[in-house]
This record gives structure tokens, C-alpha cells and sequence, in this order.
């Protein structure tokens, strides 16, 4: 049956509906100073939202004027979205870990009025992030700074009264890349387009009122604002926030999530904690043994907070299938999907049918094909309007059909059923003009228990490469000569057995093992902790002559390198 949506389905009519008929039901979880909690219900929460509407709408902005949130997840973030949208303006999310010159470049360039602030990664975030002129707000998380404070509007300001509403066809938000290849663009989204990829989502997983949802992958990323915030509010359930890194698998046992999003390298590190407390070898042989073994599965559910999990989705960067065996051989199950900021969440396999592999075939509404280079082109209800005050960017992404281009190189099976190769522009060429995809080989080498992140080069060179980035505990044991010796004999295997996997031109000459780090700070890795190519290949070019010199199969970088130097992709 062919989805429609209702004007029910869209955010502001669901939100009053839930004010009417699940007044006392709770909605937002906030955990805050070691283990104590602030719930608000449905009706407690439209009745600050309505006081922070109120509050906008008196700033005399002009109707669609565009409205920052820049803070970690938390209540009011969720509260601040939905009092911008009833408030008649356009909601810009601004990851929390970037620097203050990103954020003000996004503020700018999206002419945003006004910005709520809550916790950040950079305490100089609001002298130096905030434009001057834009109107500050600042959550009850947020750094004392002098603005206008969130919980004294609410004890002041009467609310705004009635169901005002909002077209499909308005524009709901303003979402920016985050750049892996430079500047970030401004993807402009209305609500028809989020309210229908949610409904498709929720019609595909069959997800009810009585789900459990944990907020911790960034809000400012389509992922998280789909799959935990507007599927929340469609479906009245309730979102368990994280209070800090520390406290997250206490969090995580406390909200019980039975739909949990997440990102390959959160769950490899979970992984590793596993390994860490008990060898992968004896654990699967003990997971092997009837009954005996279903209770150490249960048991490392546990230990994770996953237990009450029953569906288990990841995007954002491609999942080793390795991985995805191992947590469903636990009992977990995972999935792995796939989006775009700009189209949306456009594939999810139904739960009973996953492939290892493959991120499924599309969800209701949308069209896919395939270009003659392996191309996804993707149309549907969901593509952006386009990129905010950038036509030609618009124009060159989308064909004469009304088909995006992704970018990513794809095969597909005889179920429609998609498996992502890798990006068109990350493939490169040897020296020997043949062309390489590097997202396959780094899925399998970063299967090893002591690689943190993996990235393949070798562009004009007769053969690729990997740099790798050992895991903490991992670098930590390298200090030991005998160690050190293990965990290379090790990763040579590994390197083996990729490569007896793949065709000859496609073999890694080496490793290079380097110290890092690569963090969102130093600009090497996206917020949605995805790696930046472009900037790895500059930092490192000098030294693969050099490794490539040594003939080994591993080679270790000799010095640290300055933790500043990738930012200019930032600006």
C-alpha cells in the first residue's frame, strides 16, 4: 500500500495531539549531577515550549527567519526545535564539536537570527562562535555567559496560545554537512520530507508509542533528528537523554532503549570492551555451548545495555561485515542503513530479512537507479529543496528526472537489496591505471581487535597502502617490545587475509602505523566521525616515500605529528 501523508503526520499537529491525549505520559529524560533525573511529561513539555515560542515570536523576526541550536544532546535541545518550528522560523543545528570559526561561518551564512547554546566541546564557544547582533539563549547546561537564560523565559513569558501550524511545504530546517571535503553546505529540508521519511522508517521497523529511544549521536546529523527526535514525537514515546562519556553505559542501562542507533565505531569500540575483559577465543567458544552459551550471550548484552534492544540500526560510515556477525551472533539485532543529509534515510532492511552487507533495499516512496559507472540516484519526497544560496551546487547534483546523485558507487542484488562499494570521487588510481575503492578494504582491515581507524591510499603509486590508528589499550601495550612484536605479527595476518580476498592490483603493499590522534579537534575526522581523506593524504605525503622504502609489511611512524595542522578543512 502506497504511503500518504496527513497533516496529522506532520510535527506541530502530532505534538498538540500528544498535549491532549498524553498529558501525563513522560517524554524527556534528563540525566544531570551523578544519577539524579528531570522527566517532563508531554504536557510539561508544550508548556515550556509554548513560553519559548512566545518568547521568539516577540523578537519581531520576519516569518521562515532561521534559529541556531548549538549544544550536546539533551531535553531542551528537542524542546528548542519544536518551540522554533511553533514559533513560524527554521531550525539550524550546529554540531557541538566544532570550532568556534565553523560555527560562526554557519551562523553567517545562514543569516540565523538567533541561537540557543547549551553544553559545547570548546568553552570559548560563545565569545567566539556567536556573530554579534545574533539574539542568545542559553540552555540550563550551558556555560554562564550573560545571555538570555531558558529557565527564567519559562518562569516569565506567557505562553503562545493555541495550534499554530505549519505547511508540508515549509521550509523546517536548515541542515549543514559536515564537510568531509571542505566547506560545509546548507541542505534545506521541509517538513513534508521528514515527516514522510519517519512514517516510512516506522512503517519498515514497525516501531510503536512503547519504544524506548537514548539520544547520544549528534541531533545536528539527519540520522539522530529522524530516528530518535521526529520518530519520538510522531510516535509519543519517550527519549532517554546521556549526561557525559563517563556515565553513557549507566545511561544506557537506565533508558533500557529497545531501538538503538549507533555508528560503526562506537560499536567496534564496544566491542573491544568486551575483548578487553575476556579474549574473543574463549568467548566464542564459550558463547558455542547449548543453554550455557545463550547466558553469556545475555550477560554481554548486559554488560553493553543492550539487552532490551530489538532492532539495532547503524549508518554513517560503512559497517565491517564482521562486525555486524559477531553482535548478531550475541542476539543483537543489527542493521545496517543508509542516508544522506540531503535525501534523507533512504534504505533499511526489514529486520527478519538482513544481509550482511547490504544496507536494504529502499523505504516506501523511494526511486533508485543506477548509473553506468555504478552510481545511486535516488528520487524521492524526501531530497532536500537544495543547497541554501547555492544554485549551481543544486543544480549539478540532481539530473533532468529529478534523480540526486549520491556520490556513492553501489551494487544491488536481484531484492533490490543495496551494498555500498564506495564513494566516486574517494576511488583513485595506481600508477599502473588501475582504479581502486578504499571503503571495502578499510571495512575489513579495521576488523582487527587493535585497529582504531584505517584509511587506504596510494593514489599515482604502483600499489595502495593503509594507515592505520591502533586503539588506545592497543597503543598503551606498545610500549612493551614483546607486545609490540605480537600486535605486528598480528595485523601481517590480518593484512594476509585481506588481501587473499582481493584481486591483485587491489593488494595493500603495507601498513603504516602511525600515532595519531585523529579527532574532530584536529580536524581528521568528522563530527559524524567519519574520516577526512583529502586531509590524511596532506599530513602524511611525506612520509610514504620513506615506509614505502623500508619494504615491510608494517612500518611505524617514528614522532607524533602537530594535533592542529588538518583544521584549515574546517573554515
Amino acid at each position: 500500500m502506497e504511503l500518504t501523508l496527513t497533516e496529522d503526520d506532520l510535527p506541530l499537529q502530532r505534538m498538540y495531539r500528544w498535549e491532549r491525549e498524553y498529558a501525563d505520559r513522560v517524554f524527556l529524560t534528563q540525566p544531570y549531577g551523578g544519577g539524579r533525573l528531570h522527566e517532563w511529561t508531554w504536557e510539561q513539555t508544550l508548556a515550556e515550549v509554548r513560553r519559548i515560542a512566545a518568547h521568539l515570536q516577540a523578537q519581531g523576526w520576519a516569518p521562515g527567519a532561521k534559529v541556531g541550536i548549538l549544544s550536546k544532546n539533551c531535553a531542551w535541545w528537542v524542546m528548542a526545535d519544536m518551540a522554533i518550528w511553533m514559533a513560524g522560523f527554521v531550525t539550524v543545528p550546529i554540531y557541538p564539536s566544532l570550532r568556534p570559526q565553523t560555527v560562526r561561518q554557519i551562523l553567517e551564512h545562514s543569516e540565523s537570527k538567533g541561537c540557543f547554546i547549551g553544553a559545547t566541546d570548546n568553552p570559548d564557544m560563545q565569545r567566539l562562535g556567536i556573530p554579534p547582533g545574533v539574539h542568545r539563549i542559553d540552555f540550563p547546561n550551558a556555560p554562564e555567559n550573560g545571555a538570555a537564560l531558558w529557565d527564567d523565559l519559562v518562569g516569565s513569558v506567557a505562553p503562545l496560545t493555541g495550534y499554530p501550524t505549519r505547511s508540508a511545504d515549509d521550509l523546517a530546517t536548515i541542515i549543514y554537512t559536515s564537510g568531509t571535503t571542505g566547506t560545509p553546505k546548507g541542505v534545506m529540508h521541509r517538513f513534508r520530507a521528514i515527516a514522510f521519511d519517519a512514517r516510512s522508517l516506522i512503517e519498515r521497523v514497525k516501531t510503536t508509542s512503547d519504544d524506548r529511544f537514548i539520544s547520544y549521536l549528534p541531533l545536528a546529523h539527519i540520522v539522530e533528528r529522524i530516528g530518535i527526535e521526529v520518530f519520538s514525537i510522531l510516535l509519543g514515546s519517550q527519549i532517554f537523554f546521556v549526561e557525559s562519556v563517563d556515565t553513557f553505559i549507566a545511561d544506557l542501562k537506565r533508558a533500557r532503549p529497545s531501538l538503538f542507533l549507533s555508528v560503526p565505531r562506537l560499536l567496534i569500540k564496544f566491542q573491544q570492551r568486551v575483548f578487553q575483559k575476556i579474549p574473543r577465543e574463549k568467548l566464542e567458544r564459550r558463547m558455542r555451548i547449548p543453554l550455557f552459551g545463550r547466558i553469556v550471550k545475555g550477560k554481554v548484552l548486559d554488560a553493553l545495555g543492550l539487552r532490551s534492544v530489538r532492532l539495532a540500526a547503524c549508518g554513517a560510515a560503512p559497517l565491517p561485515v564482521d562486525l555486524l556477525i559477531w553482535y548478531r551472533g550475541l542476539g543483537l539485532r543489527l542493521a545496517e542503513g543508509y542516508g544522506m543529509t540531503e535525501t534523507l534515510i533512504t534504505h533499511l532492511p526489514d529486520p527478519a530479512a538482513v544481509q550482511a552487507g547490504y544496507v536494504g533495499p529502499p523505504v516506501e516512496g523511494v526511486e533508485q537507479r543506477i548509473s553506468l559507472d555504478g552510481e545511486l540516484l535516488i528520487r524521492s519526497p524526501m531530497n532536500m529543496i537544495g543547497y541554501f544560496k547555492d544554485p549551481e551546487s543544486t543544480r549539478q547534483c540532481f539530473d533532468n528526472e529529478g534523480f540526486f546523485h549520491t556520490g556513492d558507487v553501489v551494487g544491488m542484488d536481484p531484492d533490490a537489496q543495496i551494498r555500498i562499494i564506495g564513494r566516486v570521487k574517494e576511488q583513485f588510481k595506481t600508477s599502473k591505471g588501475k582504479y581502486i575503492a578504499p571503503a571495502p578494504i578499510e571495512c575489513r582491515l579495521s576488523e582487527h581487535v587493535d585497529v582504531e581507524a584505517c584509511c587506504l591510499m596510494g593514489a599515482g603509486c604502483p600499489s595502495p597502502f593503509a594507515l592505520v590508528l591502533l586503539t588506545p589499550e592497543a597503543r598503551g601495550r606498545c610500549v612493551d617490545a614483546a607486545e609490540r612484536e605480537l600486535i605486528e605479527s598480528s595485523l601481517e595476518q590480518q593484512l594476509d587475509d585481506v588481501n587473499a580476498g582481493l584481486d591483485p592490483h587491489e593488494r595493500v603493499s603495507f601498513l603504516a602505523i602511525v600515532q595519531g590522534p585523529w579527532s574532530i579537534e584536529n580536524g581528521l575526522i568528522t563530527p559524524t566521525l567519519k574520516i577526512r581523506r583529502s586531509s590524511l593524504e596532506a599530513l602524511y605525503a611525506e612520509s610514504v616515500e620513506g615506509w614505502r622504502n623500508q619494504n615491510r609489511r608494517v612500518v611505524w611512524e617514528s614522532a607524533a605529528r602537530p594535533v592542529m595542522v588538518a583544521q584549515r578543512v574546517d573554515r
